[in-house]
């Protein structure tokens, strides 16, 4: 038996966009899986039917073989078991941070919702700052506030939609450490969309690659590094320099050797940009149809300098550029 399991969702809206076609998938208990695709691409609109909260034109969704009822079917829409945090959190303004944490607990034993409430207090470090109101917390801590909400009823799946979207580095990076730490002990199941790589390399162990509505890749973050298979899942691990007269052929910028003597190309240092880990080049090419990117390890590259550049073979990814 399968736990959550999606079955050919379709959606599309009165303006034509296909916000869904054909999406199926199946996701075991305990598992960690972002959605990942450009905005418009329907992640949102896939987040809202698996809860129960949007009306797909065709397909089901299933919790431990049982049907997840859209608007039209159930008189009130949503499930406990399956709770969605969206963007903005939700959280009601004129309350404090307990009351709007233990809201959905009200319908249950007093007692259950009173040791409830404190747990997630706790768990989520929020126990000083209980009685404050949601406008005197950071974007982050907002947003734990709106994550302990959902997870006070105990779901089967938590939902997150762009839950990093609104924060800046150093709250995103402090939140996901935490979130990571609380969702290893409450072994929940987790399903996050987002159009930034990186916060689903970070919080999730599988990824799944959508666009224009259609799952185009799925799989284990490396195994999409290593095999794309298509340049649309390619360039969110980062830019793709075409190989000249070679259709369907890329070398990835940290692929890209700079050398002052030989190569297969040559090129013009445009400008470059100091990162920690190395520089980011832009180079120009009379054989290159646009400018390349290259991140280099060497420091001693400047602008206005020609420079060759070579790539090993072995590197380069042969992948389609229409899905």
């Amino acid at each position: 038996m399968s736990f959550l399991r999606l079955e050919g969702l379709e959606k599309q809206f009165p303006n034509g966009i296909q916000a869904l076609e054909n999406f199926s998938l199946e996701v075991s208990r305990g598992d960690k899986v972002s959605v990942i695709g450009e905005s418009g691409s329907g992640k949102s609109t896939l987040l809202r039917i698996i809860a129960g909260l949007e009306v797909p034109d065709s397909g089901k969704v299933f919790l431990m073989d049982q049907p997840i009822l859209h608007p039209d079917e159930k008189l009130v829409p949503g499930y406990d078991e399956i709770q969605l945090v969206r963007q903005d959190n939700g959280l009601y303004p004129h309350s404090t941070i307990a009351e709007n944490i233990g809201r959905p607990l009200l319908q249950y034993d007093k007692a259950y919702g009173k040791e409830r409430l404190e747990v997630l207090l706790d768990l989520f470090g929020l126990e000083e700052k209980k009685d404050l109101y949601p406008k005197q917390l950071s974007g982050g801590q907002q947003q734990k506030v709106g994550i302990a909400r959902a997870l006070s009823n105990e779901p089967e799946v938590l939902l997150l939609d762009e839950p990093f979207s609104s924060l800046d580095t150093l709250q995103k990076q402090r939140l996901m450490d935490e979130l990571n730490l609380i969702f290893q002990k409450l072994k929940v199941t987790l399903i996050m969309v987002t159009h930034d790589i990186q916060d689903a390399l970070l919080m999730t162990d599988e990824v799944c690659v959508l666009r224009r509505g259609k799952l185009i890749r799925k799989g284990r973050p490396e195994a999409l590094y290593r095999s794309p298979q298509n340049a649309y899942t390619a360039r969110f691990f980062g830019p793709l320099n075409p190989i000249p007269g070679k259709a369907g052929q890329f070398i990835r910028s940290s692929s890209v050797i700079l050398d002052g003597q030989k190569g297969k190309l040559t090129g013009e240092v445009l400008y470059k940009r100091f990162l920690p880990l190395y520089d980011w080049i832009t180079i120009k090419s009379p054989d290159l149809d646009q400018y390349w990117q290259v991140a280099s390890l060497r420091r001693d590259i400047h602008p206005g300098q020609s420079i060759f550049l070579d790539w090993p073979d072995s590197e380069l990814l042969t992948l389609k550029t229409e899905d």
